[in-house]
């Protein structure tokens, strides 16, 4: 007992983290989808009693509400965060500046660069001078905080909102930017060892030299998620899940349309979620899937098909409510598929007249020429069956219970038909 005793402060003076350490990697726009995965890997790290996270970023920017929610994140977490920006070749542009600065060791491989943080507007065009400034000294006054907080450089992360300016990691270490350029994981683990880092409410000293690594993988689901966040992807569920829905009313019955369609556009949905979304765009993109439709049915000498491709190109052009480029529709992704879908649709046009399916379907028009089924004996009336229909009719020529009419005229209820070929 007495020996036991005399061990409690040696055993309280322990270290209470283990020498693992959480890599989780991320690489895209910073959206909904990041600050899910980084809340999971710092959960994931702090019940597991890990050492560190190193949380391996390469971005072009992102979203600045989930930017806000992962900073938000990693300054309340009990376990350090080590922002890298790696690979070679990686960057940490606009929204990347802000949660590197905000990390508790910033770090850069070889042939990386940081900065370009200059707020865009997200409402589909330029921000009026008053909104602009407005929108620019709250990003600064957050940054600048960042920056105060982990005893960055203050001026220059200013500057990388107001100036948009950008450096090498060579440059970023120079104007303590960063605190770290490591070449891989294990040079960064080297000098990792013995820093000092500065939680919310305490500090440690980091001990990664024998530290063993634990990859933290996005899951399915959050992969799945991601590839949904396109702005690219968003606007393919969009265009197939309309023209499949409006196939399938098109074309009652054939269930294969209505399946894809309807599976397409709840995904399309789930997608515009994540994403500052112009909602005139969309009911463009509708729109013209709709023309491109209708020009199936309706004679309209090309004029819907050229509407139709008009709108689904400008509804994808005004889509995304963002001047970033990596928020927008890419044209080269717009275009084949806009001419895809009107080169499809004019195809099946041109079959549908061809075949003859270009005449009327419906109404007593429609009818004559179909053949049936004499349900009685027609001498001259009685009854038939077309299309699963029962119908009074009438035959100049008597024709017995089971053999096969054809219509010939249709008056009210009542259908005149004659033998086939007669």
């Amino acid at each position: 007992m007495s020996l036991y005793v005399a061990l409690c402060p040696i055993l309280s003076l322990s270290p209470a983290h283990s020498s693992e350490i959480v890599v989780a990697t991320y690489e895209g726009v910073i959206n909904p989808v990041a600050a899910e995965y980084l809340h999971d890997a710092l959960t994931f790290a702090q019940t597991s009693g890990a050492h560190a996270l190193i949380l391996k970023l390469d971005t072009p920017g992102g979203l600045d509400t989930s930017m806000r929610l992962m900073i938000k994140d990693m300054t309340a977490s009990t376990t350090p965060v080590i922002v890298y920006v790696a690979p070679s070749g990686g960057r940490a542009a606009s929204a990347g500046v802000f949660l590197t600065m905000a990390a508790h060791v910033a770090a850069m491989a070889p042939g990386t660069n940081i900065g370009a943080a200059h707020p865009v507007a997200m409402g589909g065009g330029e921000m009026d001078s008053t909104m602009k400034e407005k929108v620019e000294n709250d990003a600064v006054a957050y940054i600048k905080s960042i920056a105060d907080q982990h005893g960055r450089n203050v001026s220059w992360a200013e500057e990388a909102v107001r100036k948009s300016v950008s450096v090498t990691e060579q440059e970023a270490i120079k104007l303590k930017i960063i605190d770290i350029v490591a070449e891989n994981i294990p040079a960064l683990l080297k000098q990792l060892n013995g820093r000092k880092v500065s939680l919310l409410n305490s500090s440690i000293t980091l001990a990664t030299e024998a530290a063993t690594l634990h990859e933290f993988p996005m899951g399915t689901r959050l992969e799945l998620l991601k590839i949904l966040s396109d702005p690219n992807i968003a606007y393919l569920l969009m265009s197939i899940g309309t023209i499949g829905i409006m196939a399938e009313l098109y074309s009652p019955g054939a269930i294969l349309p209505g399946i894809i369609g309807a599976i397409s556009l709840i995904l399309a949905f789930y997608s515009l979620q994540s994403l500052p979304v112009n909602y005139a765009g969309a009911l463009l993109v509708i729109l013209g899937a709709v023309f491109l439709l209708l020009e199936i049915s309706v004679t309209s000498y090309g004029l819907l098909a050229l509407g139709g491709v008009a709108a689904m190109t400008l509804g994808g052009l005004l889509l995304i409510k963002s001047d970033a480029p990596y928020l927008q529709v890419s044209l080269s992704f717009l275009l084949p598929t806009v001419l895809a879908a009107g080169g499809l649709v004019g195809v099946v046009a041109w079959m549908a007249v061809k075949s003859g399916r270009g005449k009327p379907v419906t109404g007593a028009e429609g009818m004559i020429g179909l053949l049936g089924v004499a349900k009685t004996d027609l001498n001259p009336r009685g009854q038939i069956t077309i299309h699963g229909e029962i119908w009074d009719a009438i035959s100049q020529r008597p024709i017995r219970q089971g053999e096969t009419a054809e219509v010939v005229s249709v008056e009210g209820l009542t259908v005149t038909v004659t033998p086939p070929h007669q």
